[in-house]
Parts: structure tokens; sequence; C-alpha cells
């Protein structure tokens, strides 16, 4: 029981993160195409709190793709490899709930 509430509060965190990167990908496309300002203070503040908390999981992913001229992967790696863990942690989850037997 303990352990699928843990996978249960990793999950929501994970899904947080999730949401986190998708806020913040809209969020850059419209200061891209100049719809939002970051002359705005709340603008400004929201993006580089975004850019804080997504930044440590982008740096590592950046050093290993190659250089693509204007275009950031990092975030798409990041959520598939979010997706992947969620499917291990289901899978741990569907485990230690049958106790142990194989699927």
């Amino acid at each position: 029981m303990l352990t699928t509430t843990i996978i249960q509060i990793l999950q929501v965190i994970l899904n947080l993160v999730w949401w986190i990167i998708i806020v913040q990908f809209v969020l850059s496309l419209l200061i891209s195409f100049n719809v939002v300002n970051t002359s705005n203070n709340f603008v400004r503040s929201l993006y580089e709190g975004l850019d804080r908390l997504t930044e440590p999981m982008y740096r590592p992913i950046r050093r290993m793709l190659p250089n693509t001229g204007g275009i950031d992967f990092a975030p798409a790696v990041v959520l598939v490899l979010m997706a992947i863990i969620n499917i291990v942690l289901n899978n741990i989850a569907i485990s230690a709930m049958t106790g142990g037997a194989a699927i």
C-alpha cells in the first residue's frame, strides 16, 4: 500500500512538471511572436520563474543534443522521458498491487 502511495505522489509531481513545461513553452511562443511583452513585470517574472524551474532539467539534455540553431528540443526530450518514467511507475504500481505477479 505504501508503494502505491509513493508512486501516486511521484505521478502527481510528474504531472505538475509536465504542466510547467507546457506553460513555459506556450509563454515562450507568445513572447516570440510578440503577443505578450517581457517589459510587463508579471510576464517577465513568470517567464524567469519558469525558466529557473526547468533549466536544471534542460541543461544536461542540451549538452547531449546537437546544436539545431534556434530550435530547442530539450523540452520535448524531457516530456518523452517523463512519459517513460510514468509508464515504469504504472508497471511498478500494478506489480505491487498484484503481489509481484508478471502481467
